[in-house]
């Protein structure tokens, strides 16, 4: 079957608008265009003209149109499709985004967090594809998760399912989600940024000095900088990568163990590298996790890359049954 879908991906600073048409499991992304988050009543005015000005474009009417999906930061409430105060979208107090769209274009339309958005890009048409039971996790400057079990993208009670990036892994830590030793803290790139900032000050403190790193430099260091240093066999680097990968692992380890997944997806951070992290995280779920469970659970890197959040909009989407 082939559906037309357009995505909408709600973003702080950026809005971008997809169209695409699937076509038996497989998406192409025919068009899309981008603009700058402002307030509310003119994100949405400039939502509605360039969803007018995409169909206008590929000679696609309303009837058309298989759904809109609404990927948008948290919280919010899927079931009711209203946008309930984010913290990167100053003024989005409940606003009623699905009934808008729908009123004024009279196209099927369902919201769901960026996160599980992405989990779904990735079951759909990414690394979790086939499986009936898998998490994806962001790694990216935080950690936000989704799950898909049994077939269906799990939200939980009030959209809060999948929120992994909160469980602590140790009492001491780097600090992420508010809570020191957080999964996020170790798994995401804004914690691998902190172990390092803590690496580095004992460095110095002990007057040594690092080549890729300065004194001046250490509160601004990033995990890209660290996983480039490690790529290239720093040691510190590479003991800073352990740690993160270490933390992680002990995550996954307990989501193994609870939810018996297939696949665990993971991006940004991992995705790019790997080749540093799998080893290790492997080495933890042979200690930690139950060896059936463990056996049947693969760990890939996120296949959809930048384009995950084009990918996740349309996704919604596709998955809307009317």
């Amino acid at each position: 079957m082939i559906k037309k879908v357009i995505g909408i991906d709600i973003g702080g600073t950026k809005i971008a608008v997809i169209y695409a048409i699937e076509n038996n499991g497989t998406i192409e992304i025919a068009d899309k265009a981008q603009f700058s988050t402002t307030t509310v009543e003119e994100t949405i005015a400039a939502i509605f003209r360039t969803v007018e000005e995409i169909m206008r474009r590929n000679n696609i009417e309303a009837p058309q149109v298989h759904a809109i999906g609404v990927s948008c930061g948290g919280p919010l409430n899927s079931k009711t499709g209203v946008v309930m105060s984010p913290p990167n979208l100053p003024g989005w107090d409940n606003i009623p985004i699905v009934d808008r769209i729908t009123e004024r274009f009279h196209i099927p339309c369902a919201i769901r967090n960026d996160a599980n958005a992405c989990a779904l890009a990735e079951w759909r048409f990414g690394a979790g594809r086939g499986t009936q039971n898998m998490a994806f996790l962001t790694c990216g400057t935080g950690l936000g998760a989704g799950l898909v079990l049994n077939g269906q993208l799990y939200n939980g009670a009030n959209d809060n399912a999948g929120e992994v990036g909160h469980i602590r892994i140790s009492e001491f830590g780097p600090v992420g989600y508010g809570k020191a030793g957080s999964l996020e803290g170790f798994g995401s790139g804004s914690g691998i940024a902190q172990l390092a900032q803590m690496k580095l000050s004992e460095k110095y403190q002990m007057g040594e000095s690092v080549s890729w790193c300065s004194a001046e430099e250490i509160p601004n260091v990033s995990a890209k900088t660290v996983a480039e240093n490690a790529q290239k066999g720093d040691a510190l680097a590479l003991e800073i990568i352990r740690i993160s990968a270490q933390g992680l692992g002990k995550g996954l380890a307990i989501l193994i163990d609870i939810l018996n997944l297939e696949c665990i997806v993971l991006g940004s951070v991992y995705a790019r590298n790997e080749n540093l992290f799998y080893p290790l995280i492997d080495e933890v779920l042979r200690k930690e996790a139950l060896p059936l469970a463990c056996q049947v659970c693969k760990i890939k890197p996120a296949e959809l890359g930048e384009s995950i959040g084009d990918y996740a909009a349309v996704s919604i989407a596709c998955e809307y049954s009317i």
